[in-house]
C-alpha cells in the first residue's frame, strides 16, 4: 500500500512506476467468485460511495455485496482517478467475508495513457485479477467493430494492443475492455463475454452500479 495524500504529480509519478509491476498473463486460479466493482459520489461530489457486487460464476447470482464512503480528497483529473475513488473502494473490500477470485471494474485496465487505469491499480494492490470493463474509451484507436454478440477488435495505441473493443449485444455501444493484473486479453474476454446475459453490461457491472448509484 502507498500514500494517498499525494499531489498530481507525485500520482503520476506513482503510476509510472506502479505499472512495471503489472502481470498481463493468466494468473489466476478457479473462479467461483466474480466481483464488481464500481463508484459514485454523493452530496456534489463531496462523498465517494464505492459499491462491490460478489456474484457466483457462472451462475451469476449475488452472493454479497459491500458499500463504503469516504469524503473525497482528491481531485477530479482525468487520467488519476483512482486516486480519487480506490481508497472508498478498498474499505468496501475490506467488509467482504470472502475475497472475489476475479474483479471486474468499472473502467480502465491498461487502456490509459501509462498502461496504469483503475482496474490495474486496484488488482496490483490487492492482488487479485482484475479486467477494466469501460462504456466510453479513453484512449487508443480500432477498426470498425463488426455487429454479432461476442465481435471484438484489437485497441491499439503506439503499434500496441492495450485492450479490445467488444460488442456484448447486437446494435448497442461496444464495451472497452482491457487486462488489469494477472489475466490475459484473451482470457479477460472470455469472462466478461460469460457475465453477460441480456444486458450490454455485464451483471457484475450492473449490480454495483446499482448499488454506488442509486439513490438510498
Amino acid at each position: 500500500m502507498h500514500s494517498w495524500n499525494l499531489s498530481p504529480a507525485e500520482a503520476i509519478a506513482l503510476q509510472k512506476e506502479l505499472r512495471t509491476h503489472l502481470i498481463l498473463s493468466d494468473q489466476l486460479g478457479i473462479v467461483r467468485r466474480v466481483a464488481g466493482v464500481d463508484v459514485g459520489f454523493e452530496t456534489g461530489g463531496m462523498i465517494t460511495r464505492a459499491a462491490v457486487a460478489v456474484l457466483c460464476y457462472p451462475e451469476l447470482d449475488v452472493l454479497e455485496t459491500a458499500i463504503a464512503r469516504r469524503p473525497t480528497e482528491f481531485p477530479y483529473i482525468p487520467g488519476l482517478l483512482s486516486f480519487r475513488e480506490l481508497p472508498a473502494v478498498l474499505d468496501a473490500l475490506e467488509q467482504l467475508h470472502e475475497l472475489p477470485d476475479l474483479l471486474l471494474c468499472d473502467g480502465q485496465g491498461i487502456a490509459h495513457p501509462r498502461r496504469f487505469g483503475i482496474a490495474s491499480h486496484l488488482g496490483l494492490l490487492v492482488d487479485i485479477p482484475s479486467i477494466g470493463v469501460a462504456k466510453t474509451r479513453l484512449c487508443g484507436t480500432h477498426d470498425t467493430l463488426p455487429d454479432p454478440r461476442g465481435a471484438w477488435t484489437p485497441l491499439r495505441a503506439n503499434h500496441e494492443i492495450i485492450g479490445a473493443v467488444l460488442r456484448t449485444r447486437p446494435g448497442v455501444k461496444p464495451l472497452y475492455l482491457s487486462p488489469g493484473h494477472r489475466i490475459s486479453l484473451e482470457t479477460a474476454i472470455t469472462y466478461v463475454m460469460a457475465c453477460c446475459t441480456r444486458y450490454r453490461l455485464p451483471e457484475t457491472t450492473r449490480h454495483a452500479h446499482r448499488l454506488a448509484s442509486e439513490p438510498q
